[in-house]
């Protein structure tokens, strides 16, 4: 877990430290959109579920997002975003508006 002492001191590498990775980046995006299990998530994005596993945990301990446990069999598990990682939203819109622009100019 980070804390102030172990944040870079650029706020740009705190970011990227924190979802500086595609498969974080596209489970923000995935969960922006509500709540979702596991396998939704695997589906979506197309990793690995060891590689879809660290991320979520990384993303937890991050305080980014909340994972929820139904007491059932077989158990349950949802995902969403925390009220902290929904203040993303602005950064991957803008990050997707850029995507659009770069795309018109190649």
């Amino acid at each position: 877990m980070n804390n102030k002492k172990t944040l870079p001191l650029c706020p740009v590498a705190i970011v990227l430290q924190l979802i500086g990775n595609k498969w974080k980046i596209l489970i923000i995006r995935d969960l922006l959109c509500g709540v979702r299990r596991f396998g939704q998530l695997q589906k979506s994005i197309g990793c690995s579920q060891k590689v879809l596993t660290d991320n979520l945990r990384q993303l937890e301990e991050n305080k980014l997002l909340k994972r929820k446990v139904y007491p059932e069999v077989p158990p349950r598990v949802e995902y969403s975003l925390s009220p902290l990682g929904q203040t993303l939203d602005p950064l991957l819109k803008e990050m997707a508006k850029w995507g659009e622009y770069y795309r018109t100019l190649i």
